[in-house]
């Protein structure tokens, strides 16, 4: 196995032991409840009361789903470590779900958490990022983990400094499966996933994701010798209205 792949493997296993040492006996909040008919009953909200009791992953799926908790941070606290593993392990793999992940950790405001705990969160997501970039046999495919990350955030400038930062070619290729992934949405002037927190700017975040895809992304695509249709899909970003639909390279997009 290659060294890159086995330190990022490396650094992952470590932010994983981080986030079960630092959120270790954490509970949700004494008065937290939830509506049994739609989220489970009083013995499972018990046990989100409960330090490091594992929960079945349908009531580990619920939980970080639900909206609806008095207090959601301290909720994601309670069951991160858990959580973390199940992401990382690919067991949330519905594309809808894995957004509603990234939107869980922002409903959360894990950024304003006290500094120990917003350290380990974010060097997990970090580290789950990078693997996804380095890793040939990660779970879930890098643009997936990518959303995650943006979602998680609301910013893209780390997760795209990691991409620039790795550039083998693996990292290469997921950076072709993702435009590949996105470029119907992005021609359509669409971001490519949906932002559910109401906090992030949507058009702002596209607008950075595209201007990246047609500096650093177009030249690292040229050099790697990617498909010419893809290379010719991120250069009609820069055009606008008729000059892009009526471009010879136009794949014919319907919206």
């Amino acid at each position: 196995m290659h060294r890159t792949h086995l330190a990022a493997r490396r650094r992952l296993g470590v932010a994983l032991d981080d986030l079960s040492d630092v959120f270790r006996g954490m509970t949700a909040h004494p008065d937290e409840h939830n509506c049994p008919c739609h989220w489970g009953s009083a013995e499972e909200d018990s046990l989100l009361k409960t330090p490091d009791v594992e929960l079945e992953p349908d009531l580990l799926r619920r939980t970080w789903q639900a909206v609806d908790w008095d207090d959601h941070a301290a909720v994601l606290r309670r069951i991160l470590p858990q959580f973390a593993t199940a992401l990382v392990a690919g067991h949330v793999r519905q594309r809808y779900e894995v957004e509603e992940a990234g939107y869980s950790f922002a409903r959360g405001r894990w950024q304003q958490w006290p500094d120990e705990q917003a350290d380990a969160v974010r060097e997990f997501l970090h580290a789950w990022w990078v693997r996804s970039l380095t890793d040939p046999d990660a779970p879930v495919p890098a643009h997936e983990v990518f959303v995650l990350c943006a979602e998680a955030s609301g910013t893209l400038g780390p997760w795209l400094a990691d991409w620039e930062a790795h550039t083998g070619s693996l990292s290469d290729r997921r950076l072709a499966e993702a435009v590949a992934e996105w470029e119907y949405e992005l021609l359509g002037d669409s971001l490519p996933w949906y932002v559910h927190w109401h906090e992030h700017d949507e058009e702002e975040l596209r607008a950075e994701l595209v201007g990246w895809l047609l500096g650093h992304a177009a030249t690292r695509l040229r050099t790697s010798d990617a498909p010419p249709d893809l290379r010719h899909r991120i250069r009609l970003l820069a055009l606008t209205d008729e000059a892009r639909w009526t471009d010879p390279h136009w794949p014919n997009h319907r919206y």
